[in-house]
């Protein structure tokens, strides 16, 4: 598994030299996709605003559910993340070409978590997560994209893919 991320990460930062997709000052970009983890699968969709040439501050909502059953009884949870994140985008430094943005950042996130079976349902407002991702993405053309982001300490820990649209 450590060597499969990290194949990814160097394969996606050679990529990544070669190209930039850049979010202006001042500009709206909003992400949207399919996150990955070991426990249902997440969807998400947040908001990136330019403050300066390099740096995004942001915000994400996403949701997972999952249900099982043991024996007889079947079980279901869900979680929905509520985030921030700051993120510094490489491109100008490492002279990368307008069709790629390549980014890593932090994010804080709370997590609201609901369990319930036959006989107990809980709500339990639980946890804040600080957590780190690293990314990138692929425009089409000025304003539609694809992203990748790998990192951890939110609702879709391990890894998610989506779209992107600048505003």
């Amino acid at each position: 598994m450590k060597k499969s991320i990290l194949l990814l990460t160097f394969s996606f930062i050679t990529l990544s030299t070669l190209a930039q997709g850049r979010l202006t000052k001042g500009h709206i970009q909003l992400n949207a996709g399919l996150g990955t983890s070991g426990w249902g699968t997440p969807v998400y969709v947040g908001l990136d605003y330019g403050i300066h040439e390099d740096i995004t501050l942001g915000g994400e909502l996403s949701y997972r559910s999952k249900s099982e059953h043991f024996g007889n009884s079947k079980y279901k949870s869900s979680v929905t993340g509520i985030g921030i994140n700051g993120n510094y985008h490489f491109n100008r430094v490492l002279e990368i070409s307008s069709k790629w943005d390549f980014y890593a950042g932090l994010g804080l996130n709370y997590y609201i978590w609901n369990y319930e079976n036959e006989a107990y349902k809980a709500n339990d407002a639980s946890d804040i997560g600080l957590g780190a991702q690293i990314g990138g993405r692929y425009f089409f053309n000025d304003n539609l994209g694809i992203n990748l982001e790998l990192g951890g300490g939110n609702a879709t820990s391990g890894g998610k893919i989506g779209i992107t649209y600048k505003f």
